[in-house]
């Protein structure tokens, strides 16, 4: 049998989905959360919809309720406070809604597919870990795979007693994909709960700005903008990513590769990924 049990080279790479590998920035759930509320008769604005991306449903719809202003307005409208059973409504409203529109935004970042192609051509697993629940991927994953993406696992938000920012899914992976020390993985994320994930889990960490939910614009909304402005933009959300551990950050996975090489070199000298704070 193959040994897979190198130390000083990356063996796996585990890919979050919505605004890493698909979704230009992670436009799919962020939609449908404004919606959900909004069919409840609750406002809440697309920044408070993205503060807890990359969380599982259930517990991002938990922490936009726990939001005081949002807790306010169910309380006037239904009398009394957000309830676990109304969470669990929520949660099952939004998944067919979610289910429903994230095809419309599965297109894949670009450069994706070539990096993905690279990595394996280099003798490296491709893991997947996400926020979305098996529903959801039930449609992500034919359409991703249709057009060139299948991973060699897919762990989601449900599958374990405990999600982001938890270290189980990834635990999964080294599982599933037969891959150990954590040393020797990296997880690339555009989330900063996605970014503990990895951390948790002992990996090095790579965080993606502009692709993502810190940037939050579609490609052609992103190609737009003026030079200084996407100079803003990037510095937010590279601090945002950084703040959260992020090991390194770049702007899409088509910058992945030279930061393979530098992980490569760090390993070589047997150098490990700085744990969580």
């Amino acid at each position: 049998m193959t040994n897979f049990h190198h130390t000083d080279r990356v063996q796996a790479v585990v890919f979050d989905w919505a605004g890493t590998i698909v979704d230009f920035g992670s436009r799919a759930p962020m939609g449908a959360f404004v919606q959900l509320f909004k069919d409840f008769g609750i406002d809440i604005t697309i920044a408070q919809a993205r503060g807890p991306m990359g969380a599982a449903k259930w517990d991002h719809i938990h922490a936009l309720c726990s939001l005081p202003e949002v807790a306010a307005q169910w309380e006037r409208k239904y009398g009394k406070p957000v309830a676990t059973s109304d969470i669990d409504h929520l949660y099952e409203v939004f998944t067919p809604m979610n289910a429903r529109v994230v095809g419309d935004f599965a297109d894949f970042i670009p450069g994706a597919l070539d990096v993905v192609a690279r990595l394996r051509a280099d003798g490296i697993k491709i893991g997947s870990t996400t926020g979305y629940n098996r529903p959801i991927m039930d449609v992500l994953q034919p359409i991703a795979a249709k057009a060139g993406y299948a991973p060699d696992n897919i762990v989601c938000a449900g599958d374990l007693a405990a999600g982001r920012p938890s270290p189980l899914m990834m635990y999964r992976c080294f599982a599933d994909l037969g891959v150990w020390p954590a040393s020797t993985v990296v997880k690339v994320d555009d989330t900063g709960v996605g970014i503990a994930e990895g951390l948790n889990a002992g990996c090095w960490t790579v965080g993606v700005a502009i692709s993502g939910n810190a940037n939050g614009l579609s490609l052609p909304e992103w190609q737009a903008l003026p030079p200084a402005e996407q100079a803003a933009v990037r510095s937010s959300a590279t601090r945002q990513l950084q703040q959260a551990g992020a090991h390194f950050v770049i702007d899409s996975v088509a910058d992945l590769p030279p930061v393979i090489a530098q992980i490569n070199e760090h390993l070589h000298k047997q150098e490990l990924p700085a744990r969580a704070a």
